[in-house]
């Protein structure tokens, strides 16, 4: 069978809870609270049967840090293990970083998204589509990278819950409103020559 027919599933799981010192718009900083790494843990449990071949990663600390408390979960080692790329952060808010942080102003715009209107964007950042093409881009590409696989991806709550919206056959972007990931929580993905599926 080609390749391009085997599927590859994709654990999409957002990051554990986080400590910030700084109360701003910011996706820099911040570190796993106790609570975010017993969430990590807890990931780790739940997949632990899954024959994870890779994790992939947001390259911010509470993505990083979660994904490298899974892989020492797992016994996963090895330089290739854990891999991290900025494609996968968290929607980039432009000129509101380092303004006082409001989820207000942050919904102000995404709220805008779940209605489906993706050309809504922050000013000087990312709009809707933006961040859909971003993370559905580096997605595809993690599929195409593990036909027949099944690996974990640590993501963010909005740009993942809008792009899986967006792109699974089975789901609209007005489902992301109220079906975003909690800390640590995980969905599952297949992706195949027939195109996206959210599984669970």
């Amino acid at each position: 069978m080609s390749d391009l027919f085997c599927a590859a599933t994709l654990v999409l799981a957002r990051h554990g809870e986080t400590s910030y010192l700084e109360n701003w718009f910011s996706d820099e900083g911040g570190w796993l609270s106790p609570e975010g790494r017993a969430q990590a843990r807890a990931l780790a449990r739940r997949v632990s049967g899954r024959r994870i071949a890779r994790i992939w990663a947001s390259d911010t600390s509470r993505a990083v840090q979660t994904a490298e408390i899974v892989a020492a979960e797992l016994g996963l080692t090895g330089g290739n293990a854990v891999v991290t790329t900025k494609a996968l952060r968290e929607v980039y808010v432009g000129s509101l970083a380092g303004e006082p942080f409001d989820v207000r102003t942050l919904h102000a715009v995404t709220d805008r998204w779940f209605d489906g209107d993706l050309a809504a964007g922050f000013p000087d950042g990312e709009s809707g589509d933006d961040v859909v093409d971003r993370y559905g881009e580096q997605l595809a590409a993690i599929a195409d990278e593990h036909r027949g696989e099944t690996v974990l991806v640590v993501v963010h709550q909005t740009a993942a819950a809008i792009t899986l919206a967006s792109n699974a056959q089975n789901l609209s972007p007005a489902y992301a409103r109220d079906h975003q990931l909690d800390h640590g929580a995980d969905v599952e993905l297949m992706v195949d020559a027939d195109g996206w599926r959210v599984l669970r």
